[in-house]
């Protein structure tokens, strides 16, 4: 069993009630080995969705997770599903596009949990809206939650992790904009891309101190934000994949895992796509 008597394999009721898995998980059988026993991880972005996921496999493997995010319901609805399960976790109501708000939930995960270990930079927004009538404030908003929100945290972050010589950095980017483009989704692309860049100075600049840092690109995953772009959409993107169906959260959340984990100590700078193959393909003559 995981550390929190957490069975990932879509079999136990708490993980089922969750709405973390809605079929069984792809690691069918799979026990949790408490990979980041005593560590203490920030997800931002994570009272939802993907961030959500990374949240529960982190806390599965042993995790103090801090969840992070701007709607204090939902994410202490995450927190209250952790500490059932026998986990430890808080909440941090912050807004990511703020410095002071990344210098206190950094702050904060040390005076709750005593240090900062992991730093997982999930939030982000996707509003769709195409170039020709986009506005420069609609620029500027994606652009100041998804790449300037990641530059805070991460800098926040790393301030704590220099001074005790250790630190995993995740950032979850996308295959939009890295790989592929997708039509309103120009300015969110941008983000994703720059991440990637981002991350590569970073690196560098990291190593020397005993920090990582390696990004997620997700494919479509099966969240609350995908289900609100309709059944058609949904419809389509399934087809698009090459395994027949979308992701989950916890599938993200299992390529971060091993990204935040001493496993992977000697990888950094990198990216890891969690796709089900959607970007393989060159032509829908090769799904057939």
């Amino acid at each position: 069993m995981g550390a929190l008597g957490w069975r990932y394999n879509g079999i136990e009721d708490r993980c089922r009630l969750s709405g973390l898995y809605k079929e069984p998980s792809v690691t069918e059988g799979f026990e949790m080995a408490g990979r980041l026993n005593a560590k203490t991880a920030v997800i931002t972005g994570s009272s939802r969705g993907i961030g959500k996921g990374i949240a529960q496999v982190f806390a599965a493997e042993g995790a103090r997770v801090l969840i992070v995010g701007r709607d204090p319901r939902a994410g202490n609805a995450v927190v209250e599903e952790i500490r059932q399960a026998g986990g430890e976790s808080d909440f941090c109501r912050a807004n990511v596009s703020r410095w002071s708000d990344a210098e206190a939930l950094t702050q904060k995960a040390v005076d709750r949990f005593g240090r900062l270990d992991i730093l997982v930079s999930n939030a982000g927004i996707f509003p769709s809206i195409r170039i020709e009538v986009m506005t420069e404030a609609d620029w500027d908003e994606v652009q100041a939650v998804n790449l300037k929100g990641t530059f805070f945290a991460v800098k926040a972050s790393f301030h704590r992790m220099k001074a005790q010589h250790y630190g995993r950095i995740v950032l979850t980017s996308s295959i939009t904009g890295p790989v592929t483009g997708f039509p309103g989704w120009a300015h969110y692309g941008a983000t994703k891309a720059g991440m990637l860049g981002f991350l590569r100075t970073a690196a560098l600049e990291f190593a020397p101190h005993g920090v990582t840092i390696n990004a997620v690109l997700p494919g479509n995953i099966r969240t609350e934000a995908l289900d609100d772009l309709g059944t058609d959409y949904v419809r389509r993107m399934e087809q698009s994949i090459p395994v027949g169906k979308l992701g989950e959260p916890a599938d993200v959340g299992y390529a971060a895992l091993f990204l935040a984990s001493d496993e992977a100590r000697f990888i950094t700078g990198q990216s890891l796509i969690v796709d089900g193959g959607q970007v393989l393909p060159e032509s829908r003559d090769a799904l057939q």
